[in-house]
């Protein structure tokens, strides 16, 4: 997530709107939403416009953490129905990170990162001080958070009920310039963040401590994403956290007690790799590993996970989410992003360098990521994590649009549905395929002429690409809205639901030689639901006849 305008330009975060949908990535992989670079989603139209005033904490003095930061005042729209919001945040931190903030702080005024990050903090530590824990975590955690290291789940900032509590660690952030990975700050943050999320869900038995941007640390190593030392510097992390994590819940269980439902302990996974590329991790990851037999039972089933991405990573700076690779070297302005940046430090490359290296043919950065390497990097950490989305799946590439010929066969359909007159134009190949159709509709405003025309240029599309007119047919036939009624003009088709019912029934016929017996009449209600499903519905109580859309699931294709 690199830094965008300053004034009023559009900027992106992390995709809150299809978090179970999915993604296209390059090199011909379709990864899941959590393989996927941050910088590259959108959840929300989001204007963001900078003041140039730079304020110092003053009023924040007991947090330490923050003293000394500038901090820099923004407006940030959620959306275009909201007024904007002032936020104010460390004057470092990117444009999509106001955006996240704004996001995260609940309510729609002005927002302070450390008041608002004081409004989860202080009942932890009120909590953690009841049962005589160190009186500096809330401390720790504005620090954590002043350094972008970590941030709990979306819930605890908007306190909220969870079902699964969350903490994410950047990795990228545990990297000191000179130093190398701070494996015992890693180590440490992990405990904190388990014990952050035991007292702030003292109920829940499962929480979920995890990290992201695995890609940028690589990136920092200088180590590729497809070699064995990546997959072994995964496992050795997600170790690290398991052991840190189970460990503090062991603690806590003395100070807590046992939650009652959660007595059952999940089995200890494989043993960590025997080795990694970072020595320091080793010797830590055992020393944990003995730990953790030490400490006995711990108060949680379960104590780590890897999340979807979303506002939390925003906040922090994460380029990609959990443990997805980086796909490109360029952000959304056409700069380097950070993981690039990183790679070419790695090298020992200036960006000068780098890209006349580029202009004589020789690429400077590793090749797209194959399935093989994430998939084995997801086998790596997955005995480390109770909870991961599910793996990525090799992308179907779609097929190549096949060209219609420039002077092609076709012809025109006029009909009336309804009192409305329809013009159905389609375009064949040489061999009587169905390659293209166009609709007019006489009687419709300027914005429904438009959406239908672009409707049937998605169709021929869909059908230049190689998609079977049969799917079409039985994705749109029996669609309901008006105008419907009798067809007059087309004797196969008699009457329609719809001017797209009307539109695939009559294709149906001409190219695929079906006969869609017709539907029963029934009065137009809403586009795919008829009267008789917007019924409510009685406890315990059945539908009297069955709904148009179950109709649709069960309609009769008669062949000629």
């Amino acid at each position: 997530m690199q830094s965008g305008k300053q004034t009023r330009a559009e900027i992106h975060a992390a995709n809150l709107s299809d978090a179970a949908g999915l993604v296209h990535g390059t090199g011909g992989i379709l990864v899941h939403f959590l393989y996927v670079g941050i910088a590259g989603q959108e959840f929300h139209k989001i204007c963001f416009s900078a003041s140039s005033t730079l304020d110092k904490i003053s009023s924040m003095k007991s947090h330490r953490a923050w003293q000394g930061i500038r901090l820099k005042k923004s407006l940030a729209v959620f959306s275009d129905e909201e007024p904007e919001r002032s936020v104010t945040l460390p004057a470092s931190w990117e444009p999509a990170a106001a955006a996240a903030l704004a996001v995260l702080a609940p309510g729609s005024g002005p927002v302070h990162i450390v008041e608002a990050a004081e409004r989860w903090v202080a009942p932890i530590a009120r909590s953690a001080a009841g049962i005589g824990l160190d009186a500096s975590i809330g401390e720790r955690l504005h620090r954590l958070l002043c350094m972008r290291r970590g941030a709990p789940c979306a819930e605890i900032w908007q306190a909220q009920t969870c079902s699964l509590p969350g903490f994410v660690l950047n990795l990228p952030a545990f990297w000191v310039p000179g130093e190398g990975l701070d494996v015992t700050g890693l180590a440490e943050a992990a405990g904190l963040a388990t014990t952050a999320l035991a007292l702030a869900f003292p109920q829940a038995g499962r929480i979920g401590v995890g990290f992201a941007d695995f890609a940028g640390l690589l990136a920092r190593l200088g180590i590729p994403y497809d070699s064995e030392s990546a997959g072994a510097l995964a496992a050795g992390l997600a170790a690290l956290l398991w052991a840190r994590s189970r460990i503090a819940s062991a603690h806590l269980r003395e100070r807590q007690g046992e939650i009652a439902e959660q007595r059952r302990v999940s089995a200890f996974p494989p043993a960590p790799p025997p080795a990694t590329p970072l020595p320091e991790l080793d010797a830590t990851i055992r020393a944990a590993w003995s730990e953790v037999i030490a400490a006995g039972v711990p108060r949680h089933f379960a104590t780590t996970a890897l999340f979807v991405p979303g506002p939390v990573e925003a906040l922090l700076g994460v380029e990609t989410g959990g443990i997805a690779p980086a796909f490109s070297p360029l952000n959304e302005e056409g700069k380097l992003t950070r993981w690039a940046e990183a790679w070419l430090a790695a090298q020992g490359l200036s960006a000068e360098t780098a890209l006349a290296l580029e202009i004589a043919g020789r690429s400077v950065f590793p090749p797209p990521v194959p399935l093989r390497a994430q998939l084995a990097v997801y086998d790596a950490v997955a005995p480390f994590f109770a909870s991961m989305p599910p793996k990525p799946e090799e992308f179907v590439a779609i097929a190549p649009a096949a060209s219609l010929p420039p002077r092609r066969r076709g012809y025109t359909q006029r009909i009336s549905v309804g009192g409305h007159t329809l013009f159905l134009r389609t375009g064949e190949y040489e061999d009587g395929r169905l390659g293209e159709i166009s609709l007019t509709l006489t009687k419709a405003s300027a914005s429904f002429r438009a959406l239908l025309d672009a409707f049937a240029q998605a169709v021929s599309i869909g059908l230049q690409h190689g998609i079977d007119l049969a799917v079409f047919v039985e994705a749109f036939a029996f669609t309901r809205f008006a105008p419907s009624g009798k067809v007059e003009g087309d004797p196969a088709v008699e009457r329609a639901t719809s001017i797209i019912d009307y539109v695939f029934r009559h294709l149906a016929v001409n190219f695929l030689g079906r006969t869609i017996l017709p539907a029963e009449e029934e009065a137009a209600d809403t586009v795919g639901e008829g009267a008789n499903e917007a019924e409510p519905l009685l406890p315990m109580a059945l539908p009297h006849s069955a709904s148009p859309r179950a109709r649709r699931r069960a309609l009769r294709v008669i062949e000629k």
